[in-house]
């Protein structure tokens, strides 16, 4: 049986929703692709990055959220899909325009290295092998080609300058760095922040482009990518698993339960507990940190109306673990990898957003995938995992508001 509270004051709810990703561009366009009559059907590019699988990017029409063409020019791809996620959370939130609010809410944005320049890329490395002076070269060329203030790849914090000078959010702002942990701690240091009341209003996400051929070589190096025909996420496990990436945005308006009442602002869910930690991930040290972690919510977790949202990447060794994990909680189980892909850094934001569109909608959204079972009856509380590809296990629970 779970405990009951009384709503705190200083709860941390969610106020505003901004997800892009293959399956459309905000809640509602996901819940229908989540829940289409037949059964779920993936969307993926197999061609352009043969033999990888992808998920990609629905087109944005970018016009909606970042108005003036100038701004859409300069910044690239990832950085269109942030700041426009962004924009839709604030839309989501009914903040967008407010001058007052905007002005002191708070930012943190999870992301990685920007985009490399391919074609300075290509230049330097062709040159290289037939110069006298290699090391001159080099210097040379990084400084005379290169756009000002940047370096190959774009700088992670661009993306919340960018989102403050197209929505004009402009209290203070933090970007995280360190792929999937560091979604998880934005959202978490967000929430401890509303708690100890040194916050109440911040916009927390962030935002990943795959379609890249720099991205893919990265983890294709590691021999961690999936090479066959696209499976979902559980299902990859018998052939060796590996990781199927998606473009994907996420941001969220986290607000003070008394902040987003005293303006009248509806929630869709509540954080009630949200914690990371990290491992070496010698054989069971990511499902002893799992447990650890569940130990402390599943005071709250109420039998018959939970679920879990997995963030489960598909990599073989944590995903095979996770499963086993997650096998002994007796939850209906939904690895979202399957349908948006595997996003890093927005991944736990994103997982987040679609509990809340679940808890609020008070029903979980069907199996993605054969070895997911059903659930019947309300849905009240989702329990939010993220192991990371390589380091970093997050869990949250998120409770109807």
């Amino acid at each position: 049986m779970s405990e009951t509270r009384a709503p705190n004051p200083r709860d941390a709810v969610i106020t505003g929703i901004g997800l892009v990703s293959c399956l459309g561009a905000g809640l509602d366009a996901h819940w229908e692709a989540l829940n289409r009559p037949g059964g779920f059907q993936p969307v993926v590019d197999a061609e352009r990055f043969a033999p990888f699988t992808v998920h990609p990017m629905v087109p944005l029409e970018l016009d909606r959220q970042i108005p003036k063409k100038g701004d859409q020019r300069q910044m690239e791809a990832w950085q269109r899909i942030g700041t426009y996620a962004a924009g839709l959370a604030l839309d989501d939130a009914g903040v967008k325009g407010n001058a007052e609010l905007l002005g002191r809410m708070d930012m943190i944005v999870a992301a990685g290295g920007g985009e490399r320049d391919y074609a300075v890329d290509g230049a330097i490395l062709s040159a290289l092998p037939h110069a006298a002076n290699p090391e001159a070269l080099l210097n040379e060329r990084l400084m005379n080609e290169l756009r000002p203030t940047l370096f190959l790849a774009q700088l992670s914090n661009l993306l919340a300058g960018n989102i403050s000078i197209v929505h004009g959010v402009a209290g203070s702002s933090r970007t995280f760095m360190g792929e999937e942990p560091s979604g998880t701690d934005a959202v978490r240091i967000a929430c401890a922040r509303i708690a100890a009341g040194q916050g109440e209003c911040f916009l927390v996400g962030g935002s990943y482009n795959t379609e890249r051929p720099d991205i893919l070589l990265q983890y294709a190096m590691g021999r961690l990518l999936w090479r066959r025909e696209y499976a979902p996420v559980w299902r990859r496990q018998a052939d060796g698993g590996g990781l199927v990436l998606g473009s994907v945005g996420c941001f969220l308006v986290i607000e003070s339960r008394a902040h987003a009442a005293a303006r009248g602002a509806r929630a869709s869910a509540h954080i009630a507990a949200i914690t990371s930690d990290r491992c070496r991930r010698e054989p069971g040290q990511a499902s002893a940190n799992a447990a650890r972690q569940l130990a402390a919510v599943r005071p709250r977790l109420a039998a018959g109306s939970s679920a879990v949202i997995s963030g489960a990447s598909g990599a073989p060794g944590p995903t095979t673990e996770e499963e086993s994990f997650l096998q002994e909680l007796g939850l209906p189980v939904r690895a979202t990898a399957t349908a948006l892909g595997h996003s890093m850094e927005p991944s736990l934001p994103a997982n987040l957003a679609l509990a809340a569109m679940a808890v609020s909608r008070g029903r979980l959204f069907g199996p993605l995938e054969a070895a997911e079972a059903p659930m019947e009856g309300e849905l009240q509380q989702v329990l939010v995992t993220s192991w990371g590809h390589w380091r970093g296990e997050g869990m949250a629970l998120v409770e109807a508001a």
